[in-house]
């Protein structure tokens, strides 16, 4: 199937940027089955193990802005091969950690060279790709994202059980050379700007902003959605520091993010809509195998299965969403999958338990396929025509608004879930609980998507005719 009209260079370029997409994608994942495993092996409590999850998520989080900006500055193909080296060597680093501490560290390590893939990835498009298939490019690295999600678990349970835990993290060294050898050779050369049009990098900027979102981070991390004072104590820090963060870029030469852009209508709707998305699907994870368990009655065998069709269509509609919004625009197939995300949560909603699976996968089918259509046509949205001088940042920041929404949903829609259920603990809340709380959590995100849809409407209303 040819993805791509374009010369075979190009192709080439785009495997790279899909395994500088994969190899992230499947390490947030992947880590996650040998969390038991970890345990027992480096005679750690689970609490502790995971913060092997928790240090690489991290340092995404933080820095993805940063990086981004980086790349504008130094070059963005020559910034990329260097997050490839460093994504591989600490991959290395994990396989051989002797103890936990190195583990963690080597895994913080590993998020640096995760954000500068992920943020470099959606930069490097517009210059890999004809601005018409920019769609098709954002809907083929949508499918890849979900594929390495997806593929994480079952991937690392198969290395685990045959080679050891070392194994879920030396399986990037292959691919890591694979991926410097085809960056190396396909990513298009640097276009570097003259030294006084790129500016200085916002060091103290950068340290703001990263101890902000770290503070932002754990708070809503910290003791898994049970809040306490230092979850309040960490977001009064956030709010501090993101007050401490406008003030320095409105006061340096060279400011990480020039505040006219946040002051942008455009890409101000698109980072708030990529925010409150990605806020709803994350209570897809949360949810989900609490009602299959809890409400449905399924075993642990049929919940895992249930639970990866959401991803699986995630990863069988990208590149056909990327084809529509080439085609149709990429403001309508904004609005349009915003529309059919919020309709997939009312139905989920709204009809009870007694409905049974098909009740449940309808909806979620829906609400994953939409999702996949919206993240084509918003990444479209935002990157088309974007300075040269900025796409890494921006890019940076788009990541940014989908990780913190990820993070805001697993605290927050988990909350709402837990306090819907009127059950102290989830756990043995009756099947009637669990589902009335389903049904409360689930009119909360078509909530927050009716507020993408009007924040997305006007937008509409400027959409140009496409042929």
């Amino acid at each position: 199937m040819k993805l791509i009209a374009s010369s075979g260079s190009v192709r080439w370029a785009l495997a790279s940027l899909s395994l500088s997409m994969l190899m992230p994608s499947l390490d947030t994942s992947i880590a996650n089955a040998g969390l038991p495993t970890l345990s027992q092996a480096l005679d750690a409590s689970f609490q502790q193990v995971q913060w092997i999850v928790l240090a690489y998520l991290l340092a995404i989080t933080t820095l993805i802005v940063s990086v981004g900006r980086l790349g504008d500055i130094v070059g963005r193909r020559r910034l990329m091969l260097a997050g490839i080296a460093i994504f591989t060597l600490a991959s290395l680093a994990c396989g051989l950690a002797p103890s936990l501490g190195w583990l963690v560290a080597a895994r913080a390590v590993q998020g640096l060279g995760a954000a500068i893939m992920l943020a470099l990835t959606v930069a490097l498009v517009g210059e890999t790709v004809p601005k018409a298939q920019t769609g098709s490019a954002m809907g083929l690295l949508g499918t890849v994202s979900a594929i390495g999600t997806t593929l994480g678990p079952s991937l690392g349970g198969v290395l685990i059980s045959g080679f050891g835990w070392q194994a879920i993290f030396l399986v990037n060294l292959p691919l890591g050379v694979l991926n410097a050898v085809l960056a190396y050779r396909y990513l298009p050369a640097d276009r570097q700007a003259p030294k006084v049009q790129r500016g200085a990098f916002d060091l103290v900027g950068t340290l703001v902003l990263a101890l902000t979102l770290g503070a932002y981070a754990l708070a809503m991390t910290w003791g898994e959605g049970d809040w306490g004072s230092l979850n309040l104590a960490l977001l009064l820090i956030a709010v501090a520091g993101a007050g401490v963060f406008l003030f320095v870029e409105a006061t340096v030469a060279s400011p990480l993010i020039k505040l006219a852009l946040l002051r942008d209508r455009g890409l101000s709707a698109s980072l708030a809509m990529s925010m409150l998305v990605s806020t709803v699907m994350m209570a897809t994870l949360v949810v989900g195998p609490f009602y299959l368990s809890g409400a449905l009655g399924l075993n642990a065998a049929l919940v895992g299965l249930v639970l990866s069709v959401g991803p699986l269509v995630a990863a069988l509609a990208g590149v056909p969403a990327g084809r529509l919004v080439d085609r149709l625009g990429a403001r309508r197939m904004t609005v349009a999958g915003l529309v059919a995300m919020a309709l997939g949560a009312c139905v989920l909603s709204l009809i009870p338990a007694r409905v049974g699976i098909i009740g449940y996968l309808a909806p979620i089918a829906v609400m994953t396929a939409s999702y996949a259509l919206f993240q084509a046509a918003n990444n479209t949205l935002i990157m088309t025509d974007v300075s040269q001088d900025q796409r890494g940042v921006i890019a940076g920041l788009l990541s940014l608004s989908r990780n913190l929404g990820l993070i805001t949903g697993a605290s927050v829609m988990g909350a709402v879930f837990a306090l819907a259920s009127s059950t102290p603990d989830i756990t043995h809340a009756a099947p009637e609980a669990v589902a009335h709380g389903m049904a409360i959590t689930f009119a909360v995100a078509a909530g927050l998507i009716g507020l993408a849809f009007a924040i997305a409407l006007p937008a509409l209303k400027r959409e140009p005719v496409v042929a």
